[in-house]
């Protein structure tokens, strides 16, 4: 089982940033998509921002512009730089890692999830 951890998430105002990381092994860091998604109460969960490994990324539209996903291979961290806020980015936010080959890694099934991060933006 691959392990993912989550940190980063916290209370912020609108308008404001934050940055999550996710921790997984270098194993991990060999998979084909690695990608954030997030899940608000009473709503279905969303892709957020996704990379293959390639370093191809793939953006929800709400997100775009606001949001940027990087990682670090040396320190095998996933990264979501969230700036420009809304209310309506609260949730909590999960990372995860699969291995199979998509040309779009906001798309299809992950087999690998972190525990998640909590992220809530005040009006």
């Amino acid at each position: 089982q691959v392990q993912l951890v989550e940190s980063g998430g916290g209370s912020v105002q609108a308008g404001g940033s934050l940055k999550l990381s996710c921790t997984g092994s270098r194993y991990t860091f060999s998979y084909n998509c690695m990608g954030w998604f997030r899940q608000a109460p009473g709503k279905e969960r969303e892709g957020v921002a996704a990379m293959r490994s390639s370093g191809a990324t793939s953006y929800a539209g709400s997100v775009k512009g606001r949001f940027t996903i990087s990682r670090d291979n040396a320190k095998n961290t996933l990264y979501l730089q969230m700036n420009s806020l809304k209310p309506e980015d609260t949730a909590m936010y999960y990372c995860a890692a699969d291995a199979s080959w998509r040309s779009n890694c906001l798309l299809g099934e992950y087999t690998n999830w972190g525990q998640g991060t909590q992220v809530t933006v005040s009006s």
